[in-house]
């Protein structure tokens, strides 16, 4: 419901449970993340939850590249 009130033009899923909740897959974050999905007719970007990277940190290098991809495609609409 909250998603079709507010309309993003961009959803960025944070964590396994968030990620397996919205597209409703049993699939690894491990293989989700860093790919583009649909949500409803939104674009559903899948990173790795906050908590996670502090318990590996070396991991933060793929959530950053998630976030630029993310970037990329908001000025992409944008435009």
């Amino acid at each position: 419901k909250q998603v079709d009130l507010v309309r993003p033009k961009i959803i960025v899923a944070l964590g396994k449970f968030a990620v397996q909740t919205l597209l409703r897959s049993k699939v690894p974050i491990t293989r989700l993340r860093g790919v583009w999905h649909d949500y409803h007719g939104i674009k559903l970007m899948p990173t790795f939850h906050p908590a996670y990277l502090l318990r590996n940190p070396g991991d933060k290098k793929l959530v950053w590249e998630d976030i630029k991809n993310v970037l990329k495609e908001l000025k992409s609409l944008s435009a």
